[in-house]
């Protein structure tokens, strides 16, 4: 991971100070992002070339300050369902401490800037594959085929990242949307359990279950 320092981290916290539920970052201006640094105007293209640039390094700022306590915790998991519960607390509690990057992630998403638009959705691709990889070599869900595995990753990622802002939006729904979240995963992996079962070991499991 790059360390961001001087003029450059000060441009990128600004933009996510600016960012509101009303405004995205490709309608941020560069004089009202310079003003908010604190930094003269001409500052900003000694460390970006265009707003696109600039976007993308915002965009990777948010990823990896969330994906790297995510990473730990996933290690430190003895199971999937302590991976899932501590995954989603942790992701939920980092958008509502920063909900800017919430409306940045579901905003551009969907925004005017297709550059922006792909580089989303390559880190989106990248948390699950690195979400996915973990757990094949944790073995947490060694029943499941990996690539039902990654598979399974992408679609949490994505169910995530849209939960988000119900979670930071209904504070009176937010132990419901975070129990939601982890019944989602849950019942994701153990149907895919199912899935990869035999006949004869399914026939087994529903004698024990009669």
């Amino acid at each position: 991971m790059t360390v961001l320092t001087g003029g450059k981290l000060k441009l990128i916290q600004a933009a996510l100070r600016l960012i509101t539920q009303s405004r995205s970052l490709s309608s941020l201006g560069l004089r009202e992002l310079a003003r908010e640094a604190g930094l003269n105007p001409n500052t900003f293209y000694r460390h970006f070339r265009n707003l696109d640039e600039f976007g993308l390094q915002v965009l990777g700022y948010i990823a990896e300050d969330m994906k790297a306590g995510v990473r730990e915790l996933r290690r430190m998991a003895e199971s999937s369902e302590q991976a899932s519960h501590d995954t989603v607390a942790f992701v939920y509690h980092y958008f509502l401490t920063n909900p800017a990057a919430t409306t940045v992630a579901v905003r551009e998403l969907h925004g005017p800037s297709a550059l922006l638009r792909k580089a989303l959705e390559s880190q989106l691709e990248a948390s699950a594959r690195e979400m996915a990889e973990d757990i094949i070599d944790r073995q947490l869900v060694s029943a499941v085929a990996p690539e039902t595995i990654h598979e399974i990753s992408r679609m949490t990622i994505r169910y995530i990242l849209f939960r988000s802002m119900d979670y930071i939006d209904k504070p009176g729904q937010r132990e419901v949307i975070q129990q939601e979240t982890e019944r989602f995963i849950n019942r994701q992996f153990r149907g895919a359990m199912l899935d990869d079962m035999s006949e004869e070991d399914m026939a087994t499991l529903l004698r024990s279950c009669s």
